[in-house]
């Protein structure tokens, strides 16, 4: 069934499906016709002589500059020629394919002048399968992600390149290929086709629905260490969370639950100390915390999908267009920066939990190193300076992007969000967290074998999954294979999905 594009309702899952699961869209006829409307009142005050931003006047610095009717259309396409000014290998084409998916729904709401050609080559483009080479970097997050969004407007005049059915090709062969026609830009097209934070807004929703489900594991194996450890799961209680009243924090001590249930330590036959240390009491607090960061991304990020993120905007109901910033991508940037920095203390929690696993002092009986013949092995001792290595690298990342402008085009954009910067190292965060988490998982995995008690339904699960990948450590071995592998496990979700089959949703 194809996704249909209304310019409203445009949900992160959606642009998953879309982007990543190559679903086909539909642009609504209404969406059409107020595209319609617009271009046509546009057109009216092209010919009545009427200054417009970006239609009849050069932009940014030069925006004083007014063009004749000859320079109108050649603008367009100098426009595009200079604002395509990225640098670096090409962005996976999720990304581009998810800027294309909120582009459309930006021009779905009839306010951005272009005309409906552009809207609906871009939506034959995500159909079949035309994703334009794009370069990772260059896009300081306004006036919106001029550069990539210019590499993918290239398509528009049949030059660029594109990948077509796994190939690099020159854009305008690549379209012939897939049997789209090349619309060509007039006036207005070019600048309605780059003027959004639509890169960095789709790839802030990519990595909100994978930080999600990455949680999700979190508490999995927060759960599989906890049992590990004995602890004391009374701080689970659901009363102790509902009567502080955090949602994240009630969501994140109920998934736990689940995941133990049934084992001896959640039915009380194992004794436990009477408190135990915050990385073991607090999870659900701190997990929590995470969640609710990331509700707060999300609500934001499907505000910027669903709103109009262009400049000038055309109101043709009252007859007039408006210049302003809607381009600027700080809503987005600013709470994705506290979503990359909730990913970073939720793999700071793990990284404790794992030292609580190696250390004979604090882990209640565990061989130390969690090896049977410690002093000639030494188990997974180094595992946990591989864990160390990538907290490390995720703090620094953790500056935050959005207060970094620094100003552009002669002073005239003189504040940039540097969204880009936000959205590019939320993904490396989360790369490295996908590798402590695994580290954590094979960790809490080896010390359960050294347990004989019964643990709950969802942990068992879990371990029997990592064992489909990562032998028990019985004797040393090299382990960069087994971090790999648990770094890859982790990321397909698989772990998720088996023990979800078993315990239920876990939030």
């Amino acid at each position: 069934m194809s996704l249909i594009i209304t310019g409203s309702g445009l949900t992160v899952e959606n642009v998953v499906d879309v982007a990543r699961h190559h679903q086909k869209v539909e642009l609504h006829p209404e969406a059409i016709e107020r595209i319609r409307r617009c271009r046509a009142m546009l057109e009216k005050k092209i010919e009545a002589g009427e200054i417009m931003y970006g239609v009849n006047t050069g932009i940014g610095e030069f925006s004083e500059v007014v063009l004749n009717d000859d320079q109108v259309q050649d603008f367009q396409k100098y426009l595009i020629y200079n604002h395509a000014a990225g640098i670096g290998e090409a962005m996976p084409p999720e990304w581009v394919r998810g800027a294309m998916l909120g582009r459309i729904n930006v021009h779905a709401h009839g306010n951005s002048g272009c005309r409906p050609e552009i809207t609906l080559t871009l939506v034959e483009m995500l159909n079949k399968g035309v994703t334009p080479y794009v370069c990772t970097k260059g896009s300081v997050g306004a006036c919106g992600d001029l550069a990539p969004m210019s590499q993918i407007a290239l398509l528009m005049m049949g030059e660029g390149k594109a990948f077509y059915q796994g190939e690099l090709l020159e854009g305008k062969e690549a379209l012939d290929r897939a049997g789209i026609p090349v619309p060509g830009l007039k006036a207005r097209d070019g600048l309605a086709a780059i003027n959004g934070s639509n890169v960095l807004t789709a790839m802030s929703a990519i990595f909100i629905y994978d930080a999600n489900r990455w949680l999700k594991q979190a508490e999995i194996a927060a759960a599989m260490s906890l049992e590990a450890l004995k602890a004391n799961l009374k701080p689970y209680h659901h009363l102790i969370h509902e009567v502080r009243g955090f949602a994240g924090s009630v969501r994140s001590a109920a998934a736990i639950r689940k995941v133990v249930e049934g084992g001896d330590l959640a039915e009380g036959r194992i004794k436990c100390k009477v408190q135990d240390a915050y990385s073991m009491r607090s999870t659900p607090q701190v997990i929590g915390a995470a969640h609710d960061a990331l509700a707060y991304a999300r609500s934001q990020v499907e505000i910027e999908l669903n709103g109009v993120g262009d400049n000038p905007i055309f109101f043709p109901e009252l007859n007039i267009q408006l210049s302003g910033a809607n381009f600027q991508g700080s809503p987005v940037s600013l709470p994705m920066d506290m979503a990359g920095a909730a990913v970073t203390m939720v793999s700071v929690l793990s990284e404790r939990r794992l030292n609580r696993l190696n250390n004979p002092a604090l882990s209640v009986g565990l061989p130390a190193f969690l090896t049977k013949g410690a002093g000639m092995f030494s188990g997974l001792m180094l595992s946990q300076y591989t864990a160390d290595m990538q907290i490390v690298e995720q703090r620094i990342l953790c500056m935050p992007a959005s207060i970094q402008s620094i100003p552009a085009a002669a002073d005239q954009e003189d504040f940039v969000s540097m969204g880009m910067n936000t959205a590019l190292k939320n993904f490396q965060i989360l790369d490295n967290a996908y590798g402590i988490l695994g580290i954590e998982f094979m960790a809490a995995a080896q010390a359960l074998d050294f347990r004989e008690f019964s643990f709950g339904h969802g942990t068992t699960c879990a371990k029997k999954v990592i064992r489909k990948y990562v032998e028990f450590l019985d004797i040393d071995r090299p382990l960069y294979n087994d971090h790999n592998a648990m770094k890859k496990l982790v990321e397909t979700c698989e772990i998720l999905e088996e023990v979800e089959k078993v315990t239920g949703n876990l939030g």
